[in-house]
């Protein structure tokens, strides 16, 4: 009888707020990656040279992943529904911030980047607000739809977070076909996409706004959620959770992994826009990462799914080297990362496409098996507040990813470059394939220091079983 009633459950529907609280999340997400390629390289267009378009890049990805600690208790406060309206609304303020600066005419885009900072302080402080809440907002929906996911599963906690992951990717997707086809229309300007981010957001907020009340006030909504913690324990529990030495040194080693991920979205949209071709077309390039995803998300888990989650790990590390070592091979065989291939895209540009497909990769093997090891990484009985930290790796990482990659494109990459007539620089083939050979081995470093922590976990439980009495 039991079993009979498990599988009727299993076979239920899942209420209408949980597929509210996933739409909700689709058109974020389309609307943050419609202009998330795009960022460093309208930042630099509109004057900020080749450093502070990485910085304020590293600012936006370091408020969205490491905020929802706090926004997710804030949002715990007030409720769901008050919360999502409210980053609705900031993050439409703040696309539409991002692309004031040239619609009011405080600054203009420049076909090339400079590495001289020549914008007015309008226009960046406009620029900043707008990174900021759109920092903001980002980071308090994805709590509050994880949130929604968890209560409203009940014993389909797999399937409904399998659908989530497919959301975002689905949202990725859609958000840069739509931003492609306006940005590309007749007379369309690159500040389109946040034109397109903003209508994007607003989407979200008329999802929200009549159809989504929140898992706390919807029939059927699945588990009681946890008790609600105040900002005070949220901040004890951060020290609880860095003192620990063993989670201290796998986050050192997993930021590796995130940081070597923020270069597809610092070092090569620099790398495209100044090297390879004046006008990349980076949503359209960068959609085979999320399309990768898509088409191959269950496979991959169905084939390496019992894989231990270290090694799956280890495996992502080295994919995501790989990803980065390709753009390294026409420095290294002498080509010209403008040639044609097949008649279609520069070189540079096929083979950045190629590594962001191979990225997909890398993030399928990663990203999903880091929670299950943060899981099993946490002492017994807290596990709930460790996984609560589990994006640590990609804040700390995206935190060091943009100085350090501007530099590395600055200094090693484009160090002793020239100018041709058309603005794109002729990179000494030595300092390019430097460049890229440093990332690779911050990828390789990566991997090796995540076998070494494994193997010292593994030879501390051995001498804890040793030692205890039998």
């Amino acid at each position: 009888m039991a079993s009979r009633r498990e599988n009727e459950e299993t076979k239920a529907k899942f209420p209408p707020v949980f597929w509210f609280a996933n739409a909700t999340e689709l058109f974020e997400r389309s609307a943050y990656y419609s202009m998330a390629t795009f960022v460093v390289i309208y930042l630099g267009q509109m004057g900020l040279g080749t450093y502070w378009p990485a910085m304020l890049n590293t600012l936006l990805w370091f408020l969205v992943y490491f905020l929802p600690i706090l926004s997710g208790t804030v949002a715990d406060q007030i409720g769901y529904r008050r919360a999502l309206l409210g980053a609705c609304l900031l993050l439409t303020a703040g696309y539409l911030l991002l692309g004031s600066p040239v619609w009011v005419g405080a600054a203009s885009l420049s076909p090339t980047i400079e590495r001289e900072v020549t914008a007015g302080a309008g226009a960046v402080v406009l620029a900043v607000i707008g990174i900021v809440l759109v920092g903001f907002g980002g980071s308090i929906v994805k709590p509050c739809v994880l949130a929604t996911t968890q209560k409203t599963a009940g014993s389909r906690a797999t399937l409904a977070f399998a659908l989530f992951y497919l959301v975002v990717n689905i949202g990725a997707l859609f958000g840069r076909v739509v931003a492609y086809y306006v940005r590309t229309r007749p007379g369309a300007a690159l500040t389109s996409i946040f034109a397109v981010a903003a209508a994007l957001a607003l989407l979200a907020l008329f999802v929200v706004a009549p159809f989504y009340k929140g898992p706390e006030t919807a029939p059927g909504s699945g588990m009681p959620g946890k008790p609600r913690r105040s900002v005070r324990e949220i901040i004890l529990g951060m020290f609880t959770v860095i003192a620990n030495l063993r989670f201290l040194l796998f986050l050192l080693v997993a930021s590796a992994f995130y940081f070597l991920y923020n270069q597809f979205y610092v070092v090569v949209p620099l790398y495209l826009k100044t090297v390879v071709e004046p006008k990349p077309a980076m949503d359209i390039y960068t959609m085979s990462n999320p399309l990768v995803i898509v088409c191959l998300q269950l496979g991959v888990t169905k084939l390496f799914g019992r894989m231990k989650p270290i090694r799956s790990m280890i495996v992502g590390s080295l994919v995501m080297s790989a990803a980065i070592a390709l753009n390294m091979l026409p420095a290294l065989a002498g080509g010209d990362v403008r040639a044609a291939v097949a008649g279609l895209l520069p070189l540079g540009s096929f083979l950045v496409v190629s590594s962001f497909a191979m990225c997909a990769f890398a993030e399928l093997f990663t990203s999903p098996r880091m929670y299950e090891y943060v899981g099993a990484l946490a002492p017994k009985g807290q596990e709930g507040l460790f996984l609560g930290y589990a994006n640590l790796p990609l804040a700390l990482g995206s935190l060091a990813g943009g100085p350090i990659g501007a530099l590395i494109f600055n200094e090693v990459m484009a160090r002793g470059a020239t100018r041709r007539a058309d603005g794109l620089l002729n990179l000494l083939p030595e300092r390019n394939a430097a460049g890229w050979m440093i990332l690779t081995l911050v990828g390789l470093a990566s991997a090796l220091a995540m076998w070494f922590f494994n193997r010292w976990l593994e030879r501390s439980a051995a001498r804890a079983d040793a030692a205890s009495p039998n």
